[in-house]
Order: structure tokens, then C-alpha cells, then sequence
């Protein structure tokens, strides 16, 4: 009688490896969004590795090609890393799950840059309020969000998510439940802030407490990229060419820095895990801190104004 062997019946394949990381995303109960940003990097993977290759053969060598390809067909070392940390992360989900052996991988060196933010031009045309006589729903309304998003700094998700319960007037307040790491945040709202919102509340119309603050033509909750789009053309019709909704938040960062803000505030504010994080937002920032060291010049303020000459004896 022939004596068993452990040998398995059938092996993974690549895609097969990968959709069964996207499955323990979901029993972990990861966010969609989160999901098919996976979904997004498997399909580049696949332009490298054939998806029905058997997993037992992507071993350190398969990985390093893998980086080559990428510094190769991408320019963008923070895309080659974003990449790069997906499939490290998967494989290791593999590696856990005994599919295959452990072996050494790590994301490449990149060069931080600095956070780029509205300057004070810019912020000065787009916080300027609109003819209410005269301007569209839309316009107003992204005027409002804009001073939101400069005045509290959350996120996009977190942005459309807010409904019209969450504004504590009261208290001077906004609740905001949706966030990146799911713990819910209490942002103070300064009064010119609050004043706005409750402006706004008398145009925007709401049935319910219920319903989203900010809403489409229709009234109902805002998809991303319809309030990106929103965002966009509201910038581009004041003249501001630099967009982006996350500038902002940097912007929000580096006023608070160069006004003298607690860090640890700013930490709480932002929703950061750890003060780790704040303090890498300062360290890009530190440019423009550094523009003030002129202004701010201990050595001239406190040296003699009488000039030395240097004669030899």
C-alpha cells in the first residue's frame, strides 16, 4: 500500500492568491474604497505577471524583477511604492497562510517633497463670498464648502458624508462619524464658520435632519467625483489654477504651524493616530517655516551694528 504523502491537490494561481486577499479585506470589513484600490494595483500586477502563474513562484527574484519593471514603466517613485506596498501586503497574507515561503521584500527610498497649499492670494479669492443675488446654488455652495473644508480640514469622504444633525450650534460643533481610521471626530467650528452654515441652511433647503449637508442639484448625498468636479470648476472660474480638496488640509496644517498652534491640537484635529504623523505634515511644511528665519533674526536683533574692520598686526 502506497503511503500518503502531503502533497496538494491543486495550487493557487497568482489572481487566485490575490482575489483571496480581497476576500479576508471583506471579512476584515475594509472599506470598498479600500478594496478596489487593491483591485486597481492587481490590475497593473497583472500586466507584469501572468495571472495564472502558480503562486509557489513568486519568490525574492520575482520580486525584484517586479521593482525593475516598475522603476522601468514609471517615473513617479511614490506610484512605484504605492504599488509596491500592495504586493508586499498581499504576499505576506500569502506568506501567513502557508501558500508560500517567507522571503525579504521592501518598498524603495523616495525622496519627500513638500506638502504643496493654497498661498494667501489664492485664498483670499476663493474664501471672497458671492453675490447671493446673483450667483447659482452651486457657486454658493462651494463657497460655503470651501471655507468648511479651511476652517475644519476633513477629508473628502468624511466632507460628504456629514448630514445636517451633525452641526452642534449650540456648542459650536461639527460630528464628524465618517473617517479614514473609523473613529469619529468632534471638530470645533469657529463663529464666522458657524455663521456661514447657518446662512447656508436657510438656501440648502433640507427636509430632514437626516439629510446630507452637502448635496447635489438634487439634494442628495454628494458622490467624490461630483464634489471634486464641483471643486474644480468653482477654482478655475475664480482663476485659481492650483486645485485639489486635500490641499486644504495642508493648508490647514501650515496655518495652524505658523500661527503657533499646539501640535498636539493639530494631531487631534486632523484625526491622526499618532503624533508621528502630525509631526511628518511639519517636517514637509518646514520650507515655509524656513522663509520666516529673515524676519525672525536673532543674530541681527541682537549684534552690534558697529562694523569690524580686520586689520593684520
Amino acid at each position: 500500500m502506497q503511503k500518503l504523502k502531503m502533497k496538494a491537490t491543486k495550487t493557487l494561481t497568482f489572481k487566485e492568491g490575490c482575489e483571496k486577499y480581497l476576500e479576508y479585506c471583506r471579512q476584515r470589513n475594509l472599506r470598498e474604497g479600500t478594496i478596489n484600490h487593491y483591485r486597481q494595483s492587481y490590475t497593473q500586477f497583472y500586466k507584469f505577471f501572468d495571472p495564472d502563474t502558480p503562486i509557489e513562484e513568486f519568490d525574492e527574484d520575482a520580486y525584484k524583477r517586479y521593482v525593475l519593471h516598475l522603476k522601468a514603466t514609471l517615473k513617479n517613485d511614490v506610484s512605484i511604492n504605492s504599488y509596491l506596498r500592495d504586493y508586499i501586503t498581499t504576499m505576506h497574507f500569502l506568506m501567513d497562510e502557508g501558500y508560500i515561503p517567507r522571503y525579504k521584500m521592501r518598498a524603495i527610498k523616495v525622496d519627500k517633497t513638500n506638502i504643496e497649499t493654497y498661498n494667501d492670494s489664492e485664498l483670499k479669492i476663493l474664501l471672497k463670498k458671492p453675490d447671493i443675488k446673483k450667483c447659482s446654488f452651486n457657486e454658493y455652495q462651494c463657497w460655503v464648502i470651501t471655507n468648511f473644508l479651511f476652517s475644519t480640514a476633513v477629508r473628502e469622504r468624511s466632507l460628504i458624508n456629514i448630514k445636517v444633525k451633525d452641526i452642534d450650534f449650540d456648542n459650536r460643533v461639527v460630528y464628524v462619524n465618517v473617517t479614514k481610521n473609523r473613529k469619529p471626530l468632534i471638530v470645533p467650528l469657529n463663529q464666522t464658520m458657524t455663521n456661514i452654515l447657518a446662512e447656508y441652511l436657510k438656501y440648502r433647503h433640507h427636509k430632514s435632519d437626516n439629510d446630507y449637508l452637502f448635496c447635489n442639484v438634487y439634494g442628495q448625498q454628494l458622490a467624490r467625483s461630483t464634489c471634486y468636479n464641483k471643486l474644480y470648476w468653482y477654482n478655475k472660474k475664480r482663476g485659481v489654477e492650483t486645485t485639489g480638496i486635500h490641499r486644504y488640509r495642508h493648508t490647514f496644517a501650515k496655518q495652524w504651524i505658523l500661527n503657533g498652534g499646539n501640535v498636539v491640537s493639530l494631531s487631534r484635529l486632523l484625526g491622526h493616530s499618532s503624533l508621528d504623523i502630525t509631526q511628518n505634515y511639519i517636517n514637509l511644511l518646514v520650507s515655509d517655516v524656513a522663509k520666516q528665519v529673515d524676519e525672525i533674526n536673532v543674530l541681527d536683533k541682537f549684534s552690534s551694528r558697529k562694523r569690524i574692520s580686520m586689520k593684520s598686526s
